[in-house]
């Protein structure tokens, strides 16, 4: 029997009605049709600082930093989707890798949340680019924390109205994109699978 995948969905902004945020709901759905088992989360329920190797040296890697890597150690693979600030990445979602690429202890077991595990990607914006310019920079950040980052993408342009009353995509493109994008990372979460269970 193939094993299902479990797959971690969150979004780049934590903004009320991100294009970001509607981005991820459209993969966590079409995940779940396609078999995953789907956890979603908000980075607003993991607040950290900005990171500063000052503090991390008096107070440790904060607490909300080991627990997202241990909820990320649990999966199989994630899915970021991602908006674009100044044509890079926002800066709570960077922070948070960064800090989460720090973490190396976990009570007395020693990880690394990051390294070896897949991710898929989307981006937005509400322009006519899509977020393509930073979903550029994240895959270059990802491979350099060691991540396995699938090639098929998400890109939404026109975020204002690229979603229905539904919150649906009312591109049939982009839908057919979504779902390659989260066939592709079903597939290969299944195929290298690092997952440790909490």
């Amino acid at each position: 029997m193939a094993v299902i995948p479990k797959i971690l969905v969150f979004a780049g902004s934590v903004r009320n009605g991100a294009y970001s945020g509607r981005t991820a709901d459209v993969a966590q759905k079409e995940l779940a049709v396609q078999g995953a088992e789907v956890t979603r989360i908000s980075l607003a329920d993991y607040a950290l600082p900005i990171l500063d190797e000052d503090l991390e040296k008096e107070q440790g890697v904060p607490e909300n930093a080991v627990k997202l890597g241990r909820l990320i150690s649990a999966h199989d693979g994630l899915l970021i989707a991602t908006p674009e600030y100044n044509g890079s990445i926002p800066p709570l979602l960077k922070n948070t890798i960064d800090w989460v690429s720090r973490v190396r202890r976990d009570g007395g077991r020693s990880v690394r949340p990051l390294a070896g595990k897949v991710a898929g990607l989307c981006s937005s914006s509400n322009g006519h680019f899509a977020g393509i310019r930073c979903i550029n920079h994240l895959r270059a950040v990802l491979v350099r924390c060691q991540m396995e980052v699938v090639t098929p993408e998400c890109s939404v342009p026109d975020g204002g109205n690229a979603f229905d009353e539904g919150g649906n995509f009312r591109d049939e493109r982009l839908y057919k994109s979504m779902e390659h994008l989260c066939r592709t990372l079903i597939e290969t979460s299944r195929m290298l699978s690092t997952r440790v269970e909490a």
